[in-house]
């Protein structure tokens, strides 16, 4: 359950991104399962994706490359990993926190760097929803789609063609209905 200085920060947010609350809270419940921050460690969540260090790195192989979507501490393992051989394109390979804003958007987003952003997310859930939303305001396409609730386009555009294999649209869909019934 959210608590009044979350419902008054996603409020807020919501407001001047123009994005309903709803569909913020369905984004973030998928992404993360609703939280920016590990429980167990306390860590930011991240998602390390090999497919994109590869391509950004032009590194082959390493303890980073057998990465599978897992739990947070392989994740951290494989980012760690693929850290020490190329922190930048570690960093930018990876998704962020509550929303999972891929780090190779830091300049889309208006930051001076990755680790900026990076650090950025790592302050506040808070700080995490902004990054999403500024991600979703910056792509025209998904940024419409949300608002009219074209989930599969949302999906596809948040996640790829492969958004069909674990029903990411049909999530998103049921999230946003159960948040929009809340009172």
């Amino acid at each position: 359950m959210i608590n009044k200085q979350e419902l008054s920060e996603l409020s807020e947010l919501s407001e001047s991104f123009g994005i309903p609350i709803p569909s913020i809270q369905a984004i973030i419940e998928v992404e993360s399962a609703g939280q920016g921050f590990d429980k167990a460690t306390g860590k930011i969540k991240i998602q390390f994706e090999p497919s994109w260090f590869k391509k950004l790195s032009k590194l082959v192989t390493g303890l980073w490359s057998v990465n599978k979507v897992d739990v947070q501490s392989k994740e951290w393992l494989a980012f760690n990993d693929a850290f020490t051989k190329n922190p930048e394109k570690a960093m930018e390979s990876t998704s962020w926190g509550s929303m999972q804003v891929m780090g190779f958007h830091w300049k889309r987003l208006g930051f001076n760097s990755v680790g900026e952003m990076v650090d950025f997310a790592k302050k506040s859930e808070r700080n995490q929803v902004w990054l999403g939303l500024k991600f979703l305001q910056t792509d025209k396409f998904i940024y419409h789609a949300i608002l009219v609730k074209d989930w599969k386009s949302v999906a596809f555009r948040y996640n790829g063609a492969n958004y069909r294999v674990n029903s990411y649209d049909k999530k998103l869909e049921r999230a946003e209905i159960k948040y929009s019934n809340i009172k």
